[in-house]
């Protein structure tokens, strides 16, 4: 026996399309985020205006004034004391459009959220999760300005700790919005006698959370910069500016080798887990329903450790390094499948 997803006409069209559409915006602003961090464009914006920053500056006098801010605190005159407005305005787009995909975000889904509850529309048994999903998207925005608060005072960056924060409730709450959504597009569905152990596709979905922090700590430090060559970290498999007794101390966290080395060797447990897993699928022919998706979510772990390598090698090379954080979207969305497909749905 094996889950067939049946194709009869689904009654809850507009509930998801709007889904799709926020998970879709969900994942936009993490690539986009991604470049404002690769671009050093964080730190532009130096004020959290909530409903007067949607409007960007229309006039030479307002770019000068916001200009100015920026010219006030570490990162310009410690590391940019030259950069002209034209310059300053490339880094400000970025942010803007981040920032901006932020409050799309929250219209989007509050308002049909509420129009959907008011209606009845809405399953009772979901509607905990989408509130729960409203409430980390009010949550994400405060983290996001106090990510950026970090880099505004005595630091030319903001903290990697509040830069891992920020990126992992993003993935959380593209988690949860996907997962209401295969819910939603798949409801009728008959459900397959045999499964996987839940906590199996379940734990590779978690380590790849936790790769996705580790991830956003190498970025935060730079970490990606250094050590550029694989499989070894130059002439030795541990980083050599630091000891392999102090590995298991929370101050290995502020070593930028210590994170990319850290990061890598999680890569490799992934890649062997997900061999166990894969090869359980391949060989019973009672988890054929799981063989495509087993299939893609393989293809998809090759292709970003193939990306992690090329960015390693490159010194975080800005379309590489974009292309290795997409990369890890693609990873999520085929591992959550699985997860999916090997529940009960009721």
């Amino acid at each position: 026996m094996y889950i067939n997803f049946v194709s009869e006409e689904n009654k809850n069209t507009n509930i998801i399309r709007w889904l799709l559409l926020i998970t879709s915006l969900v994942a936009l602003t993490i690539i986009i985020g991604g470049l404002t961090r690769l671009t050093d464009s964080g730190l532009s914006i130096t004020k959290w205006e909530l409903f007067s920053g949607i409007i960007p500056p229309l006039t030479s006098e307002k770019w000068e004034q916001i200009f100015s801010l920026y010219k006030k605190i570490p990162e310009f005159y410690l590391e940019n004391p030259d950069m002209t407005l034209n310059e300053f305005k490339v880094i400000f787009w970025w942010e803007y459009i981040h920032r901006l995909l932020g409050r799309f975000i929250g219209i989007f889904y509050i308002l049909p959220l509420f129009y959907f509850t008011f209606k009845k529309k809405l399953k009772e048994n979901t509607l905990i999760s989408l509130y729960c999903i409203l409430f980390l998207i009010c949550i994400q925005g405060f983290i996001g300005w106090y990510m950026v608060k970090s880099g505004l005072t005595e630091k030319t960056d903001v903290s990697h700790y509040r830069l891992s924060l920020h990126l992992t409730l993003a993935f959380i709450i593209f988690i949860l919005l996907q997962w209401n959504l295969l819910k939603y597009k798949y409801e009728n569905t008959y459900v397959g006698y045999l499964k996987l152990p839940k906590f199996i596709p379940i734990l590779f979905l978690v380590i790849i959370l936790i790769q996705i922090s580790i991830g956003a700590l190498v970025s935060g430090l730079d970490a990606g910069q250094i050590y550029t060559s694989w499989p070894l970290m130059n002439t030795s498999y541990f980083p050599d500016d630091y000891e392999l007794t102090n590995l298991f101390k929370l101050k290995s966290f502020e070593m930028p080798s210590v994170v990319q080395f850290i990061h890598r060797n999680i890569a490799y447990f992934i890649f062997f887990y997900y061999l166990i897993i894969l090869l359980m699928i391949l060989k019973n022919n009672e988890y054929i329903y799981l063989r495509k998706i087993a299939v893609l979510i393989f293809i998809a772990l090759f292709v970003q450790i193939f990306l992690g390598i090329l960015t390693i090698l490159s010194g975080a090379q800005i379309i590489l390094a974009s292309l290795h954080q997409i990369g890890s979207i693609f990873l999520v969305i085929t591992s959550l499948i699985l997860v999916f497909k090997n529940s009960k749905i009721n």
